[in-house]
């Protein structure tokens, strides 16, 4: 297949192989996180990576192109997205809301020029946002625990299945040319960095541990996705005398 679905998958093989030999939980974050220690490493290693490629890419990226054109960019992936909004909307059973993605699309797609205009918002047809990840959730699948993939980031065992899922979804993937499909690739890497340039400064300033301010972020962001913003109370034990 192409190199990003490749990439993907030796990435979810290797966490399902740490996985298999720890079985720790951190009652902390609803979620068990027996490789904490691999996490940290791998979390390191990502952030290492983005200081020394992605970011410096990023802010070249952002100090060179004005900020109309890189808005086009990002509205051209974020159409591009709503292929994989659509197919996840569906199999969620959310059919109004898949109908609205489709229409957002066909929109974009044609009178916002390739979806580097957003018409659709600007007429009030806000973008929703689906992947096969909160599918799975949707459909009553745990999330599994917690693993910082390689390049990829935060994930749970769930999402990493939803994430393999969705590249199966994403048009990219299926263009033939080699250098086109990978240039295309590069410019929502960076064009996605862009414009999360002011993360980092916010990540030092708040977090006295920068790993678990990001894995709790990320878990209550995702559960707010999967339940659409409403997610079920916790449940706690009383006990009396």
């Amino acid at each position: 297949m192409r190199n990003i679905t490749l990439l993907l998958k030796l990435s979810f093989l290797s966490a399902i192989l740490l996985l298999s030999g720890c079985a720790t939980t951190n009652s902390d974050v609803g979620v068990s996180d027996p490789l904490e220690g691999y996490n940290r490493t791998m979390y390191s290693i990502n952030d290492v990576l983005d200081r020394a490629i992605i970011k410096p890419a990023a802010q070249g990226y952002d100090a060179v192109l004005p900020d109309p054109i890189q808005m086009g960019v990002s509205n051209f992936f974020s159409n591009l997205n709503e292929i994989t909004v659509i197919i996840n909307g569906l199999l969620q059973l959310k059919f109004g809301q898949a109908f609205d993605s489709m229409g957002r699309f066909g929109l974009n797609s044609t009178v916002g020029f390739a979806g580097i205009f957003d018409v659709a918002g600007h007429a009030g047809n806000e973008g929703h946002n689906e992947d096969f990840g909160q599918t799975l959730g949707a459909w009553g699948v745990g999330p599994g625990a917690y693993v910082v993939l390689p390049f990829f980031g935060p994930r749970t065992v769930r999402d990493t299945f939803g994430l393999v899922a969705d590249t199966y979804t994403n048009p990219v993937t299926y263009i033939d040319d080699t250098g086109t499909r990978n240039a295309l690739i590069a410019l929502n890497v960076v064009d996605s960095r862009a414009n999360l340039l002011g993360v980092k400064k916010v990540l030092d300033e708040a977090a006295l541990d920068e790993y678990s301010y990001v894995r709790d972020a990320y878990l209550q962001r995702r559960e707010n996705l999967i339940y659409d913003g409403n997610p079920p109370e916790e449940d706690f034990d009383v006990f009396s005398d």
